[in-house]
């Protein structure tokens, strides 16, 4: 089943088509999910993932349902949202929020390039935590196999987002009701050992 990128039928204006404003915002993200129909029921499964050139890459292992679901080709929706403020106008029907997003329609491509599986897992894992790769124990051939990964298109991807103060109504200007916006700081906070790990100095790329 062939699907095209479709622009939002609601404020249009604010979306795009673009890899310029898609990207990013793909790239910011840890955590998409994933959306599919199979044998009549509804499936949304949120997973990380990592964007290299123009397509998605996930993994998982290879005896689960859901990668094995997948991995058939069935037409997936990908959605992606990360949220900058909430936007606080002087009626609760005017309040919003200022995001980006990214939708994208696909089918899954299984990876079989013995190369290609290995240089998407480094991907993933130096998207996740920066730096690691190479101070980790190195993966064993045995994890690889049984690992799937399986990449997806970004032909058929949009982006919409929102910024900006509250769009309050006419009639309510002048109220004596204060609006504006919250913003939201998303961060990466200071590591906890475990355990085990209470001896051993922090690394360098986790400082």
């Amino acid at each position: 089943m062939k699907l095209q990128p479709l622009l939002p039928s609601r404020a249009p204006k604010k979306a795009s088509l673009e890899k310029e404003v898609i990207y990013p915002i793909l790239d910011e993200a840890l955590f998409c999910t994933i959306s599919y129909v199979q044998d009549g029921l509804p499936f949304s499964i949120p997973t990380s993932f990592v964007r290299y050139e123009d397509k998605l890459y996930i993994h998982g292992s290879v005896g689960s349902h859901f990668i094995r679901s997948l991995e058939t080709g069935i037409p997936v929706c990908i959605t992606i949202m990360l949220v900058d403020a909430l936007v606080v106008a002087r009626s609760a029907f005017s309040h919003s929020v200022n995001y980006k997003s990214v939708v994208v329609f696909a089918e899954a491509e299984k990876i079989e390039s013995p190369q290609l599986k290995w240089d998407s897992l480094q991907w993933l894992t130096e998207k996740i935590v920066p730096g690691s790769w190479n101070y980790l124990r190195p993966m064993t051939e045995n994890e690889v196999r049984k690992t799937t990964v399986l990449a997806f298109s970004l032909d058929q991807a949009s982006a919409k987002s929102r910024t900006g103060m509250p769009n309050n109504e006419e009639e309510d200007l002048q109220l004596d009701i204060w609006s504006g916006i919250i913003p939201l700081q998303h961060k990466r906070l200071t590591p906890i050992a475990d355990d085990l790990s209470q001896h051993i100095p922090l690394p360098e790329h986790l400082r």
